[in-house]
């Protein structure tokens, strides 16, 4: 359902980061250097990770790392079948902190973490150091990491656009926990007694989604009952929008410091390569 949400014309994040990298791909390639590995964190489809090994220089080697096995085990194999690095998997969640296994592939790695789609706005500050403190402890001396942050905006109707689709998909999306805590955990659950809202904050600027009540209604799971009035919401999700400082700041707190950015004509998306200090 989120594949489907990234081709969506209303949501700029996927295409705006594909078409950076595209424009930046000399500059971005000579900041990265050559012979590095390569550490995606949540690695989802091949795409992005494709297009940045095509502009590497001399990549070493690729490490996929996601919470989802199945996902994670068969496009980390495509990949391998379709090129000529050596290609390895860890099934991992990227709020813990992560050990590598030494191979001779991962065995005096000179590390490039990568963590494109803005996915690090979806973590509070809190998160998002830990996030960045684990991630130096992972990757080890010497590392760099490439990272996609999607940038506040002035004009709302682009964020409402991108988080509620005129399609409906992103609410269907959201809905979809609903659907998810009946079939997984035996929920019992009024679905139609909820819908998909988005909400813009300010002071950080970030996008909000929640499951509204339209009515009274009850989430009955196990031996609890959650009462919801009309109006009560289930907040599930946020997204947070930076500025280039909230960006320094965030790195501040962490051993990470920002050695280049670049972003789109529109000024909508950022890519980020930090280095350890």
């Amino acid at each position: 359902m989120f594949d489907r949400i990234t081709r969506l014309d209303a949501y700029y994040p996927t295409r705006t980061e594909r078409l950076l990298v595209e424009r930046q791909h000399s500059e971005i390639a000579s900041a990265i250097g050559s012979g590095r590995t390569v550490f995606e964190y949540g690695s989802g489809s091949s795409e992005k990770i494709k297009q940045l090994l095509g502009l590497m220089t001399e990549p070493r080697g690729y490490v996929a790392m996601d919470i989802s096995r199945e996902h994670l085990l068969e496009n980390a194999s495509a990949l391998a079948r379709d090129s000529n690095l050596s290609v390895g998997a860890i099934c991992a969640d990227f709020n813990t902190e992560i050990h590598i296994p030494e191979t001779d592939l991962t065995r005096d790695a000179s590390w490039l973490g990568f963590f494109p789609g803005s996915t690090i706005g979806n973590f509070s500050q809190d998160a998002a150091v830990r996030f960045l403190n684990n991630a130096a402890s992972t990757l080890g001396q010497d590392a760099k990491f490439l990272i996609g942050f999607d940038l506040q905006k002035s004009d709302p109707q682009i964020l409402h656009r991108a988080y509620d689709d005129p399609e409906g998909v992103t609410a269907a999306f959201n809905l979809n926990l609903l659907h998810r805590m009946v079939r997984d955990l035996g929920a019992e659950i009024e679905i139609d007694a909820f819908e998909h809202e988005v909400r813009i904050k300010e002071h950080p600027q970030r996008m909000e989604m929640h499951l509204v009540a339209r009515r009274d209604t009850t989430i009955s799971l196990d031996a609890n009952a959650f009462h919801f009035s009309a109006g009560d919401s289930l907040h599930t999700e946020n997204s947070f929008k930076y500025t280039p400082e909230e960006i320094d700041a965030l790195a501040a707190q962490t051993p990470w410091r920002r050695e280049a950015m670049w972003t789109d004509p529109a000024g909508l998306f950022a890519m980020c390569l930090f280095s350890d200090s």
